[in-house]
């Protein structure tokens, strides 16, 4: 990868533009309409149903005008404090009213997007983290240079799905506890307080178990690659858990009608896979604490047409700063939606242009992550336009943590309409229609299980 230089000049426009970019107009007239009115309502589209339907609870209260320092946890009526102070009062508009031109997307010109596996580009990912460093923006730190892949298989070299993989210390005290994921890797970042080039290194150790199997290995500390062979069953039906977590604020607006019209696209083509695998789609949709919601959530759902139905609801409002509460969102996405257990290909495809408030009380993405890895959730971050060098710092931490793949929308040369260019500091990346990445993704993960 060619080493990029970060000029302040260049952070600062970028974080100017994405501020104006998300703040938009004050006038009411001028702005993105708000989500449906069974989101704002927090009223389930499935009441007594089997899955799916908006859940009505899991967002912020606030009590400090816009959040901060000083708002309250979450709060079970899943709005806003009302009584907080905040900014311009958000039109609510009903599920079934026509949008706004300005949210409306050209039919014809669908989303591109490019991508890069950070664990599978080891070194180029260290140096761009020393990169960042020279910048001096603010981020939730996770420690990656002592990273270990653990590789479970079964007797005939099959990957082992949703292992448990408990790492020991030379006490036996347990220091992480991850989940295999469809290609039967677990990561495992060590502790780095002491050098890795030095003889007195830190010795682990993992268990390994699914069901009643249980194995343990020694992690050599002389290599970051490890195999582990576990006598357990690879063999059934594999089960596919797919959520979308979307930025809804204002400055998404100009996206939300493409990702509509691509996440339905990616739906349908997992419905009609070859083999009829069993997979649910769930969406969480965040904002701002001073904004009519703070996050939404429809529970997982293995109907396509009500899926689509609650995602048509979906439409862009609020924001006025450029990060926004994705820390809440991110949460609410792992412990809202009924996620199935461990022969399940978990997926969380995060779509967004702003990364999240580091100011705020409440959940922090990197305990999050960390939470996601435990319990075999893969989160594929999508990059949309505007995001900053601070959010994509975020994002591919997020991506590499759980093994996933940091993923960019691409642009032309207007930065607006789909194309194949980037600012983002990535080099040699290729690009695809994002609808036909997504689904790459999900059926190269099932491929791993046959």
């Amino acid at each position: 990868m060619r080493r990029r230089q970060w000029g302040a000049a260049v952070v600062v426009a970028v974080v100017v533009a994405s501020a104006a970019a998300c703040g938009g107009s004050d006038d009411a007239s001028t702005r993105f309409s708000s989500v449906g009115e069974s989101i704002n309502s927090g009223e389930s589209t499935d009441p007594g149903g089997e899955g799916g339907g908006w859940l009505d609870d899991g967002s912020f209260e606030t009590s400090s005008g816009a959040g901060g320092p000083g708002a309250d946890g979450y709060a079970a009526s899943g709005e806003a404090d009302s009584s907080a102070e905040r900014g311009p009062a958000t039109t609510m508009v009903p599920s079934d009213a026509p949008t706004g031109s300005e949210t409306e997307a050209p039919p014809d010109v669908g989303l591109r997007a490019g991508w890069v596996d950070d664990n599978d580009r080891w070194d180029d990912y260290l140096l761009y983290r020393q990169d960042f460093d020279t910048l001096g923006l603010t981020v939730s730190p996770i420690a990656v240079e002592g990273r270990q892949i653990i590789t479970v298989s079964d007797d005939s070299g099959r990957p082992v799905l949703g292992a448990k993989v408990e790492v020991l210390d030379a006490d036996d005290e347990v220091v992480a506890t991850l989940r295999t994921y469809a290609d039967g890797r677990a990561l495992f970042h060590a502790p780095t307080e002491v050098d890795p080039n030095s003889q007195n290194r830190p010795s682990f150790r993992a268990r390994v178990s699914k069901g009643d199997v249980v194995t343990t290995a020694a992690l050599d500390a002389d290599t970051s690659q490890h195999d582990v062979t576990l006598d357990a069953s690879t063999v059934g039906d594999v089960k596919v858990d797919v959520l979308f977590l979307i930025d809804t604020t204002g400055s998404m607006g100009d996206e939300i009608a493409r990702l509509q019209a691509n996440i339905t696209s990616v739906a349908e083509q997992l419905d009609e896979l070859e083999g009829d695998p069993d997979v649910r789609f769930g969406m969480t949709v965040y904002r701002d604490r001073s904004d009519s919601f703070v996050t939404r959530t429809f529970d997982f759902s293995g109907d396509v047409d009500e899926f689509s139905s609650a995602l048509d609801e979906v439409t862009a409002d609020g924001g006025g700063d450029t990060p926004e509460d994705m820390n809440a969102g991110l949460h609410d996405a792992l412990t809202k939606p009924a996620w199935r257990g461990d022969d399940t290909v978990k997926l969380m495809f995060l779509v967004a242009d702003a990364p999240p408030h580091l100011d705020y009380d409440g959940p922090d993405y990197a305990d999050d992550v960390r939470a996601a890895a435990e319990e075999g959730v893969k989160i594929v971050p999508i990059a949309s336009s505007g995001l900053d060098p601070q959010g994509e710092y975020v994002f591919r931490q997020l991506a590499q943590v759980t093994m996933g793949t940091f993923v960019f929308l691409t642009y032309g040369a207007d930065g607006v309409t789909p194309g194949d260019e980037t600012s983002h500091q990535v080099d040699d990346y290729s690009v695809l229609a994002l609808d036909e990445l997504v689904v790459r993704f999900v059926t190269e993960e099932l491929a791993n299980q046959g």
